[in-house]
């Protein structure tokens, strides 16, 4: 979906605002974040961006594109009584009077297309006072700008062909990053790291439908058409590199959104100690009387740059009395919620009964189990079996610090953060991208099934079309304006 260089009326509806927005208006919004900062930067895009900006600003020098100017902002209108102290109520001021300034401010012009949204941009950086940035964009309404919706910056972006949808929905996550590993993946997609790798899937199911589409409209020229083993073995080589891709999801949505690892185990084994090393400070209670926590203690950390949820729980036990037993619900309700669930067993002692339950209650979960206090004596020969087999175990020291770093990368491991997929450009992140794919899979398998059952190739092309749309939507080619608002209205205003 693009804009034509002719009479670019189109119209997008925001149905969050239930209005046409057109994206030949000039527009302007704070692209700083709400509330006081050193700097404020207020954004103007569109055909009328330096006419507008202009009367507002006293320059040394005309707005040159590239080039960072300094310059003062005035209001010519006579109505700053409030950002000024000014003397004898109702004095005359003259049109250019220093006494009109607001602030010195740094304006940056980029000319159309190189720039941001392919418009022509100005941006003013001013002190970062709400007032002085609320101003600054009244002044701009008053001149004939108006306000920009939610990603209305990206979206115009997006329309005019400077990044492709997987690009803009970047953007979303780069900001959104809660750790450096999920900025740098969003960079890589903002790079276009999934258009890449998308490119040569559709390119080689383009060139099949174009064969098959040949056969069809010119039989009585003689066209060869491939024959039936040769469309699957070419249908197969389109479907491969889609399934590695959808297999990639279940590693790029816990880079995503992270995941939930709950600590449990018996009483006074080192749960909450081993939270605490984990969270690098003092968050939970820790005593030498089993039983200390009662409740659940969750604390979000980074671990190989990807947000997990640490969830400290009550020791697992027959209860003494009321307010254990709720604690220990509680610990279960956790541990059956969590996608990754920490063990822990005293490595100064022989596994017990309640160790062998637990680990019974996890079987078939993803799970690590860690032998805490391996500083202690009798630690040196500890083992877990678990039925007839026993059972590999990271032996720590929540106390001293050690095994920690390898208790770190067993769960990297589990979370396959050491199979080497965050090293692979252009995995899925998003669901809306990995619904798209499992579309195109189930179209490429009724694919194969019309060849085996000799369908007519006009019949099979229809399978094949239904695999290359959703191929095109997710780097927004074929995306309806419903889709396109749900992604832009979910976008800070300014971006």
């Amino acid at each position: 979906m693009r804009t034509s260089a002719f009479g670019r009326w189109l119209f997008f509806q925001f149905n969050r605002y239930n209005r046409p927005v057109n994206l030949d208006d000039t527009i302007v919004a704070v692209a700083t974040p709400p509330g006081r900062g050193g700097i404020g930067v207020v954004r103007i895009a569109g055909a009328q961006a330096r006419d507008i900006a202009r009367p507002m600003l006293r320059l040394r020098h005309e707005m040159e594109a590239g080039r960072v100017l300094f310059a003062e902002l005035v209001d010519r209108s006579g109505e700053a009584a409030e950002l000024r102290s000014s003397g004898q109520p109702g004095a005359a001021v003259p049109t250019c009077d220093v006494s009109q300034r607001i602030d010195e401010v740094v304006v940056t012009y980029f000319a159309k297309p190189h720039s941001y949204t392919t418009d022509d941009i100005v941006e003013i950086s001013a002190h970062g006072s709400p007032v002085v940035l609320r101003h600054i964009v009244e002044m701009c309404v008053a001149a004939g700008a108006r306000l920009a919706e939610p990603g209305e910056f990206t979206m115009r972006a997006f329309l005019n062909g400077r990044i492709d949808l997987t690009q803009a929905e970047a953007v979303r996550d780069l900001i959104d990053s809660q750790t450096l590993y999920q900025a740098k993946i969003a960079a890589q997609q903002l790079e276009g790291a999934l258009s890449r790798r998308l490119q040569p899937v559709k390119q080689k199911l383009v060139e099949l439908i174009a064969v098959l589409e040949a056969g069809i409209d010119f039989a009585e020229d003689d066209v060869s058409v491939l024959p039936d083993a040769a469309i699957v073995e070419r249908i197969a080589a389109v479907r491969e590199p889609l399934e590695q891709l959808a297999a990639s999801f279940a590693y790029g949505k816990i880079v995503q959104e992270g995941l939930t690892l709950v600590i449990v185990g018996r009483p006074n084994v080192g749960k909450s100690s081993l939270f605490n090393r984990l969270v690098e400070r003092e968050r939970a209670i820790v005593t030498a009387t089993p039983g200390t926590t009662r409740d659940l203690v969750s604390e979000t950390v980074a671990i190989g740059g990807i947000p997990i949820r640490l969830v400290d729980t009550a020791g697992i036990r027959q209860a003494l009395d009321e307010a254990e037993a709720i604690g220990i619900r509680k610990s279960m309700e956790a541990l059956a919620d969590a996608d990754l669930v920490l063990i822990v067993l005293d490595a100064s002692q022989p596994v017990t009964v309640e160790d062998e339950e637990l680990l019974r209650h996890i079987e078939g979960r993803p799970a690590i189990v860690v032998g805490n206090k391996c500083d202690l004596e009798g630690s040196g020969q500890w083992s877990v079996v678990s039925g007839q087999s026993i059972v590999p175990a990271v032996l720590a020291s929540a106390l001293t610090g050690e095994g920690i770093a390898e208790l770190s990368r067993e769960i990297l491991r589990h979370i396959g953060g050491e199979t080497g997929a965050q090293a692979e450009a252009g995995f899925l992140t998003n669901v809306r991208h990995q619904g798209l794919v499992k579309d195109s899979l189930a179209a490429l398998e009724a694919a194969t099934g019309a060849v085996a059952a000799k369908v007519p190739h006009e019949m099979l092309l229809l399978d094949l079309y239904n695999a290359l749309r959703p191929l095109d939507a997710v780097t927004g080619a074929t995306t309806t304006d419903d889709i396109l608002n749900l992604i832009f209205s979910t976008f800070c205003i300014g971006k």
